[in-house]
């Protein structure tokens, strides 16, 4: 939820709201398909819906780039570059405009073939492949411009 642009304090409810519309569709669910790409565009839905009213509810749109993580490094400068690396991902991924940043999410991250994406989001293979070329780029670039910010 949070690599599609859920705020950190809002994943808890965004879950909630997952379940709640699995729990309504679950009767939906073709067991022939995978059941990643079923439930895709369901979170991809609920997290829309989460920045939507972010976005509503803040005056200023401002990016969280700091997220709020556990993390069991033992020594503390370790903790804090990974925290430094997440947030400056984080950053990043927000900069890439949604339709191409689920994309590269799926893909990059998640790992989800090419073709599922296609098949999931209902977009043609060369448009699936384009946009992850230009959300790559896109990707890069903002990563080589928040540390000048």
């Amino acid at each position: 939820m949070r690599r599609l642009g859920v705020q950190p304090a809002d994943i808890e409810d965004a879950a909630h709201e997952v379940y709640l519309v699995l729990s309504r569709r679950w009767d939906e669910y073709d067991q022939t398909r995978s059941l990643r790409t079923w439930l895709f565009p369901i979170v991809f839905g609920v997290a829309s819906s989460q920045r939507r009213r972010h976005w509503r509810e803040c005056s200023h749109a401002n990016t969280d780039a700091e997220l709020e993580v556990e993390d069991p490094a033992p020594h503390p400068e370790r903790a804090v570059q990974l925290r430094q690396m997440r947030a400056l991902v984080v950053s990043a991924l927000d900069r890439v405009p949604i339709k191409r940043r689920v994309i590269l999410v799926m893909h990059d991250i998640d790992q989800v073939p090419m073709r599922e994406i296609a098949l999931t989001l209902e977009i043609n293979m060369f448009t699936a492949y384009s946009r992850l070329r230009k959300a790559r780029l896109e990707f890069r670039a903002a990563v080589e411009r928040v540390p000048h910010e």
